[in-house]
């Protein structure tokens, strides 16, 4: 059965909404009971959109808030693709974030169309909370990282707070996915990923891990 948020992320209105109303609070709300993780995610697009000619790819990328964000960075041949499942949200992404070294592609993240090794990043952020059947998605953004590429996730974390009576049920109806810590960090590891980094923010968590390069036999 399809969730709301399945429901919803189809939706042209909520599209119109999500990029200025939706995602905003939705930082806030990951906010509480933490450091703020407004700031954390501010750092972040500033590392991501640091000046050099990466190939990005923004793995449910919505209406492209962060696409756009990195790809202005960017310089020489660098670029930033964004792929999400929702067509209302790819329209509004090339409606309000189509940049030069920004690309929008309406794409499966089960199945992402590229092939192996092929980004120097590949993010996953605000979003694999709402996709279902997640963690083979986790497999996918390592499959396509380069070796020596980067994989950021930002997602959900289970808290004090998320594990009040009641709360894991209600949010579970909506279609979003609570996390336990170390679902995602084990799954990159399994994947093969190295230098694994997890920073918990009130009730997000951000992880960042390398995919290593080949032993090369001696």
């Amino acid at each position: 059965m399809e969730s709301i948020s399945q429901r919803l992320m189809r939706n042209a209105a909520f599209a119109e909404i999500y990029e200025h109303l939706w995602r905003p609070t939705f930082t806030r709300l990951f906010s509480l009971g933490g450091r703020a993780t407004e700031d954390y995610d501010r750092a972040l697009r500033a590392y991501l959109s640091r000046p050099g000619d990466r190939l990005v790819l923004d793995v449910a990328c919505g209406p492209g808030n962060y696409t756009r964000r990195i790809a202005d960075g960017l310089t020489g041949d660098g670029r930033c693709i964004g792929i999400d499942f929702s067509a209302p949200m790819l329209a509004r992404a090339a409606r309000t974030n189509a940049v030069d070294r920004a690309a929008f592609l309406r794409a499966d993240a089960h199945a992402i169309p590229f092939g192996d090794n092929t980004f120097d990043v590949v993010t996953c952020l605000a979003a694999l909370y709402l996709i279902p059947d997640p963690l083979p998605v986790v497999d996918e953004l390592v499959r396509v990282t380069r070796p020596g590429g980067e994989i950021v996730v930002f997602t959900s974390v289970a808290t004090d707070l998320t594990s009040l009576p009641g709360v894991q049920r209600t949010v579970g109806l909506s279609g979003f996915r609570i996390f336990d810590e170390d679902t995602i960090v084990e799954r990159l590891r399994a994947a093969g990923v190295v230098d694994v980094e997890q920073t918990i923010t009130g009730q997000g968590q951000y992880v960042l891990g390398v995919k290593p390069a080949p032993v090369m036999p001696a």
